[in-house]
């Protein structure tokens, strides 16, 4: 998944402005509580960052590719 996939998905799921101050303020379990911003820039794949932020706000599985049911999101690792 490329950095702009994931920005993209992110907007359609949450709305342009609550996805912004999620990948802010949301620290992550999965990313040993570092916020999505801050996984991003420490080198973390944005499909584990993705699946991250999904798990924790208990996004189902059929919403995870943004309402395009023709977008191939990748499977978590």
């Amino acid at each position: 998944m490329r950095l702009s996939e994931f920005w993209e998905l992110m907007d359609h799921v949450f709305g342009e402005a609550y996805s912004r101050t999620l990948a802010r303020e949301l620290a992550l379990d999965e990313l040993d509580s570092r916020t999505a911003a801050q996984g991003l820039e420490d080198g973390f794949d944005p499909r584990d960052v993705w699946h991250a932020i999904c798990n924790q706000m208990q996004v189902p599985v059929a919403r995870r590719d943004g309402g395009d049911r023709e977008r191939m999101v990748p499977p978590p690792r």
